[in-house]
């Protein structure tokens, strides 16, 4: 007799619950014994925790589970799906240097869903995109806001896409500083120039004036899949299928 407390008994065994005394008990039989199956016919579970997918590298006799962010980018394939710093910029970078190495005819596809984050990691990535050979194919699928925005615009022009339910959030860049006054004057100047430049990039990428997006930047500024089109931050709304090739 054996007893399964806060599981599921094994598949096979027969189950008996019921209250005694006022506390539940659950017994069970064992299960009949079964022949153990050949081992090129074992189903291996996949691993509980990230999410993995069985992948066989060629040439290897065998597949084995890999996360699916990693297999993801064997077809070209890359998510941003946090705030941007440069930890995760210096991972992109690396994958779009690699595939642009291995194949610079093929486009790359960038998935975003972040709330922003560092202007300087994010810049990086608008460098490396502009540097490369293949085109970047973006595609909103939840939020692009604040610097994230700003590298959905950057996509290849006629390829840069949005879901339907995505929004889209732009406004200035923000910072801080403290110490001596010649310092903080210094990184005042700085975040001015980065503004100038982060204003002439969005009027170039969106066909909109530079007075417009000045004004526009003052605050946040939420705008649906839709009216990112309008603005230019986007070319297409996916509708039904996907419209990403």
């Amino acid at each position: 007799m054996a007893a399964f407390i806060g599981a599921f008994p094994p598949v096979g065994a027969a189950s008996l619950s019921a209250t005694r005394g006022g506390s539940a008990f659950v017994c069970a039989r064992p299960a009949p014994v079964v022949a153990a199956t050949p081992a090129k016919a074992r189903w291996t579970m996949m691993p509980i925790g990230v999410p993995k997918v069985a992948y066989r590298v060629p040439g290897a006799p065998s597949a084995d589970w890999v996360d699916i962010y990693n297999r993801l980018y064997r077809e070209r394939i890359i998510f941003l799906g946090q705030e941007i710093d440069d930890e995760i910029a210096n991972q992109i970078i690396a994958v779009m240097l690699y595939l642009e190495s291995e194949d610079n005819t093929k486009p790359i596809y960038l998935y975003i869903n972040s709330p922003g984050g560092s202007v300087i990691a994010g810049l990086a990535l608008f460098d490396t995109m502009k540097h490369i050979k293949s085109e970047i194919v973006t595609i909103n699928v939840g939020l692009a806001a604040s610097m994230a925005s700003f590298l959905l615009a950057a996509g290849e022009p006629g390829k840069r896409l949005a879901l339907p339910h995505s929004r889209v959030m732009i406004h200035q860049p923000m910072g801080g500083a403290q110490g001596q006054a010649a310092d903080i004057k210094v990184e005042a100047e700085q975040i001015l120039r980065i503004k100038k430049n982060l204003v002439a990039e969005y009027a170039r990428m969106t066909g909109q004036s530079n007075e417009t997006i000045v004004t526009d930047l003052n605050r946040d500024n939420f705008m649906s899949a839709a009216t990112a089109k309008e603005y230019g931050l986007i070319d297409l709304v996916i509708e039904g299928k996907s419209q990403a090739g």
